[in-house]
């Protein structure tokens, strides 16, 4: 007998049908997990765009607009006043350069001694310099000293003579703050005095350090930095450029575009939950008689009653005069249920009504706050879609128990089937010997007539 094929065969039958109906259910649970996690995941998006807009602190926020950022770039603080400032930039706030005189290229410190270098009218940072250093090695123990202050030193060699001088350029903006060096005995070759310029037989300023010019409604104005501050009440003008032929407009105003922004997002995030929740509870039909691909979702009661809250807050007035409805911003529901945006309306809504939009959207009452509390119960951590993840992980955990279990029976039936085949056969080869036996004996028997051949 072929043992091995019977008893495939019964073990087969036995187990095909449990692990068809586990298989079954272990598919539909893993999407269904997967499918639960997508909408999760949207939810939370939406959630963090309903956060964000509900915020009282975006629609107290200012913003500072100019009509040249490659000359003035503004920002202004939430307690800054609106208005319209026109300023002409005339010239920008710089540090200064200066210069030792003239040096051959190979001149080396006679002596050791101290090089004191100051910024204006500040305090003195001391330069250690070794007997016999070069050059080169005089700039390196200044630009070690100074990498701290805004000051750095460099070498520039004139090829016609050969000479070379140590030049100190700062980045300390503003009037007075020119870089002077005084030396200890038989330094004096480094010596910088900012009260002359630089020639070749003294060491003195190429380039002095300025404050930035500029006016705001006529009125000259100076900086010692490029970044202004207090000019204007709560607002800073960052100085990139001198054009003082150009006017540059400021405009102070409620910042429109942020508010812009954050309800774009908001639009934004509802289409993708609304796409993702179409996608996660479509039946889509295959050919004639195929069978149809069904989202992980179809017919969903969670779905369906987190969409029924959204929209029923969505068409519900609130806020107060001026804006009670989205269709009031100019953002409408479209055939497909996502949200259009009518991006002039939304604009007009914002500079006649910017108050009105934000106690629309604001506050324990506002729209965001209502949409929140929509979802956040299915949403939050131990909600209902969470509860519904840890029932399906308990599923799959219940189904890999089941599956071990099969498999325990499946070896125990195995070797039973295995056990009772080999006893068969067995005592089938015992009847066959014994039958043989008989057989032989029976027909040497006297009087027994055996066939005679033909």
């Amino acid at each position: 007998m072929d043992i091995d094929a019977m008893v495939g065969a019964l073990v087969a039958a036995e187990k095909a049908p449990k692990e068809a109906q586990l298989n079954r259910l272990e598919t539909a649970t893993t999407t269904k997990i997967s499918a639960l996690g997508t909408l999760r995941t949207a939810l939370s998006s939406f959630q963090t765009a309903l956060k964000d807009l509900n915020d009282i602190k975006l629609f107290e926020n200012r913003s500072a607009r100019s009509s040249n950022t490659d000359l003035l770039t503004a920002t202004a603080s939430k307690t800054a006043q609106s208005g319209t400032y026109s300023v002409k930039v005339e010239q920008l706030a710089t540090g200064s350069k200066t210069a030792t005189k003239a040096l051959e290229g190979d001149f080396t410190a006679s002596v050791a001694g101290t090089l004191t270098v100051k910024v204006g009218s500040g305090e003195g940072i001391d330069v250690k310099i070794e007997k016999g250093a070069s050059l080169t090695q005089v700039k390196e123990a200044l630009n070690a000293a100074l990498k701290d202050s805004g000051v750095s030193a460099n070498l520039l060699t004139d090829p016609s003579t050969g000479k070379t001088r140590l030049v100190m350029s700062s980045s300390n903006t503003g009037e007075g703050k020119d870089v002077s060096i005084s030396t200890s005995t038989g330094l004096e070759a480094f010596e910088i005095d900012t009260e002359s310029d630089a020639t070749a037989e003294t060491g003195g300023v190429l380039e002095r350090a300025q404050n930035a010019k500029f006016t705001i409604d006529g009125l000259a104005l100076e900086s010692a930095t490029n970044k202004v501050e207090g000019a204007i009440p709560d607002v800073t003008l960052d100085l990139v450029a001198a054009d003082k032929d150009k006017s540059i407009t400021v405009t102070v105003a409620q910042d429109q575009e942020g508010v812009t922004a954050n309800i774009k997002k908001f639009v934004d995030a509802y289409n993708n939950l609304i796409k993702t929740t179409n996608s996660l509870t479509k039946v889509t039909k295959v050919g004639e008689d195929g069978t149809p691909l069904t989202g992980g979702l179809v017919g969903d009661s969670s779905v369906r009653s987190i969409l029924s809250g959204i929209q029923n807050e969505l068409i519900s007035a609130g806020g107060g005069d001026g804006v009670r409805l989205l269709s009031d911003l100019g953002i409408t529901t479209q055939k497909d249920g996502t949200l259009g945006i009518d991006d002039k309306k939304l604009k007009t809504a914002l500079e006649n009504n910017f108050d009105a939009v934000g106690s629309y959207f604001t506050g324990d009452t506002g729209l965001m706050n209502r949409l929140n509390n929509r979802v956040d119960g299915f949403n939050q951590t131990g909600g209902i879609l969470a509860q519904r993840v840890s029932g399906l992980e308990a599923t799959t955990a219940d189904i890999k128990a089941q599956r071990e279990k099969l498999e325990l029976r499946i070896e125990s039936m195995t070797a039973r089937l295995y056990s009772q085949f080999n006893a068969m056969d067995t005592m089938v080869a015992q009847l066959s010997n014994t039958s043989s036996w008989l057989e032989s004996t029976l027909s040497s028997l006297p009087g027994v007539v055996k066939k005679s051949a033909k």
